[in-house]
């Protein structure tokens, strides 16, 4: 076999294998029939409908998002001025600091959700909506952190030194010329933080309560007691929500252009 055809007969693998699972899930989300199958059983679009119908899946789509996008935006506001610090200062001890804020994704989830169950809401009997927040926000700081890090270092340090010394101060020169400069390294970093706070199952796990669920957890709790095909029509909509989120970060914000 030549090496030209060897090519792209790998390149439809790994597409296959990368894609062919999320073919599978939209087939079965569109299945007539009552169980979950595939290949479908018929074509029908009922359990896309049912999904806007179920009160559950409505209520933890809602907090889903809050978290997704609260979590995410407090993560930032904490992330960019440490990744700021750590690329533009020679700190002591900078790189423990880096270890400390990126130990949520170094540590398996479900530790950390055990910790702040033991250690953050037992003790002080925080809210489920609060103890979720600050989990979710622990969880994406490391990736504000690194990622508009990588951004900063890329940014030649001259360029804020020279609107300071035109008359800007040091806070105007980070606003006028720095953040504008950062800003794909910005969107990376909330796209990224989005997805994993949206898509985080093993914290949400443990602190989840009545009433009180994300998207996940719901899907999970609502698989052990029916096999309909519309958790597959729900996981098809979710997948088209974060492809459209990525489309529209390119279309209207240029985000190759910067990353």
């Amino acid at each position: 076999m030549s090496r030209r055809l060897f090519s792209p007969i790998v390149l439809f693998l790994v597409l296959a294998f990368l894609i062919g699972p999320f073919i599978i899930i939209v087939a079965a989300s569109l299945s007539a029939g009552e169980t979950l199958a595939f290949p479908p059983q018929g074509l029908s679009l009922r359990w896309v409908a049912k999904v806007f119908t179920v009160d559950s899946f409505r209520a933890s789509f809602a907090m889903s998002m809050f978290l997704a996008i609260g979590g995410t935006i407090f993560a930032l506001m904490l992330g960019i001025p440490a990744a700021y610090a750590l690329s533009r200062y020679k700190l002591p001890f900078a790189e423990t600091i880096r270890t400390i804020v990126s130990s949520p994704i170094i540590v398996p989830g479900i530790i950390v959700g055990l910790a702040i169950l033991r250690y953050l809401v037992v003790p002080f009997a925080f809210s489920i909506t609060i103890a979720l927040f600050f989990a979710h926000t622990a969880l994406v700081l490391p990736y504000a952190v690194r990622v508009v890090s990588a951004s900063l270092n890329n940014l030649r340090s001259d360029i804020e030194e020279a609107a300071v010394l035109l008359g800007s101060s040091r806070i105007g020169a980070f606003f006028r010329v720095v953040l504008p400069n950062i800003r794909g390294g910005v969107l990376a970093a909330f796209i990224l933080g989005f997805v994993t706070s949206f898509n985080q199952v093993p914290v949400s796990l443990f602190l989840s309560g009545p009433g009180i669920q994300t998207m996940p957890i719901d899907m999970l709790g609502y698989m052990e007691t029916t096999y309909d095909p519309s958790v597959a029509a729900l996981s098809s909509l979710l997948a088209f929500l974060s492809i459209g989120i990525v489309f529209l970060a390119e279309r209207f914000l240029g985000f190759s252009r910067y990353v």
